[in-house]
């Protein structure tokens, strides 16, 4: 059976990307919302609409990458099942 670890895909060059992106574009937008010319229950509004999208982006994000990881580990498991059935097969074996 084949013991190889999974591999890390992302650097951290890309994780770090990655964050001071999201950091920009949530203070782009509260600066955006703070500066807009409406009453303040509107800016409350748009304030927790963010905030709940921004959650749900997590919460998707995260849905899916369980879901990659679950389909790599049947993956690996069905594998492992395989290259046992085929190290246990020989084929001059007489039949019982």
């Amino acid at each position: 059976m084949n013991e190889t670890p999974v591999k890390q895909r992302n650097s951290a060059a890309y994780y770090g990307q990655a964050l001071a992106s999201f950091a920009v574009a949530i203070c782009a937008v509260s600066v955006g919302i703070y500066h807009l010319q409406v009453d303040g229950w509107v800016r409350a509004f748009l304030g927790i609409a963010v905030l709940y999208l921004t959650t749900s982006a997590f919460t998707l994000a995260k849905v899916i990458r369980d879901r990659q990881e679950l389909t790599q580990i049947v993956t690996r498991v069905d594998q492992a099942r395989m290259e046992k059935i085929m190290a246990d097969y020989d084929p001059f074996q007489p039949k019982v």
